[in-house]
């Protein structure tokens, strides 16, 4: 932050700005002068949600059945004590990843000390919700030597998450039949495939913008280097499509009408929702106009928290033990389509509705 541009440029005038942050402080940004060296805050932004300032934030470390070690964040809700209050709903948010090595899977990304940032569309926003939020567990797809990693794709991905599953149930923070699954893109194909692969883990499931179809995808994604043509089985076995009729868990899917990343086209959404209604499968399908890979409208996100809460409340929260799924009891109930331009007015997945949000936006909220 120095003020001379010309020339080399003396230790006594140099300035650095610098940021501090903890678990419980937000980010604040200061100026280090030599040579006192001395700090100087310049900013003071006040706790940007102060209902959630005391949020309890822990990484955990837990191991996979073959050794490989995992990491997650976990976050618990301002004054819960697991002991004196019980295990609560739980919602695991995760993104999968390739490595070439147990080492390298098992490395510590991030800080414990981060400041727990939250987005538009955080998971971390149902700790006001009294969930306990398991982010970020790292789900690692291993191909060592000569072994491609997506091989094994479903055998490593169902481990890593029965292993985090079983972590959160031991520390008494996750009920066992109150545990949801969500992603956003390939998180979005994690938990489908999830919910195809270990539905016992899982009350229900939400994935927004994700590719479910990798026929669709033939000529590589994400670290997939093979093609269709080099790697069918692979392509086959990785794809939630396929396995449509062995989903029995309630599943969200969101896609914005105008995705332009070519991996994830919103057609995979419209077409994999009519492969879950095919089959029976407690299903919604929830399409943003004029929204993109990622969601900016404020009507946009503002939705898609209503339909995740509406959807975790209604098949996540109220779940027990003696219930079976309730796939059984709402069949044709959940198997819908609907625009964000309609609100909460529910339309069939045949009836895709353009109309602009302004038009809309005096009945809408």
């Amino acid at each position: 932050m120095s003020d001379q541009n010309d020339g080399e440029l003396s230790l006594d005038k140099l300035r650095i700005l610098t940021s501090k942050e903890s678990k419980t402080e937000n980010t604040q940004y200061s100026i280090l002068s030599w040579p006192d060296k001395k700090p100087c805050q310049i900013t003071n932004f006040p706790h940007p949600y102060p209902q959630l300032a005391s949020l309890q934030k822990e990484m955990i470390r837990y191991q996979r059945k073959d050794g490989v070690q995992l990491t997650a964040t976990l976050y618990l809700p301002p004054g819960y004590d697991p002991s004196k209050d019980g295990p609560l709903p739980c919602l695991i948010w995760s993104y999968p990843g390739e490595f070439k090595s147990k080492d390298a899977a098992g490395q510590v990304r991030g800080s414990p000390n981060e400041f727990p940032g939250i987005g538009p569309t955080s998971p971390l926003l149902w700790l006001a919700r009294r969930f306990s939020i398991l982010s970020g567990p790292t789900i690692p797809i291993i191909g060592e030597g000569d072994e491609e990693a997506n091989d094994r794709y479903v055998e490593q991905l169902v481990a890593s998450a029965e292993a985090a599953v079983e972590e959160v149930i031991r520390r008494g923070v996750a009920h066992p039949e109150k545990i949801a699954i969500g992603g956003h893109s390939y998180g979005a194909f994690m938990a489908a495939n999830l919910l195809a692969h270990a539905p016992h883990l899982f009350s229900c499931g939400i994935a927004r913008s994700g590719a479910y179809n990798r026929t669709l995808t033939p000529f590589g994604f994400q670290n997939e280097d093979r093609t269709l043509w080099e790697a069918t089985n692979t392509y086959i076995e990785m794809s939630p499509f396929m396995s449509a009729n062995k989903i029995k868990k309630p599943i969200l899917l969101i896609h914005g009408e105008e995705d332009n990343n070519s991996g994830t086209l919103t057609m995979q959404s419209d077409r994999f929702f009519n492969a879950l209604k095919g089959h029976g499968v407690v299903s919604r399908l929830v399409i943003l106009p004029f929204e993109s890979h990622g969601y900016a409208a404020r009507e946009s996100i503002m939705h898609v928290l209503w339909e995740t809460d509406r959807w975790l409340q209604k098949y996540c929260v109220p779940n027990t033990k003696n219930e079976d799924t309730d796939a059984d009891t709402s069949k044709g109930i959940e198997n819908k389509a609907v625009t964000a331009a309609e609100g909460v007015r529910e339309v069939d997945d045949h009836q895709r509705m353009t109309t602009l949000y302004h038009s809309r936006r005096s009945s809408l909220w």
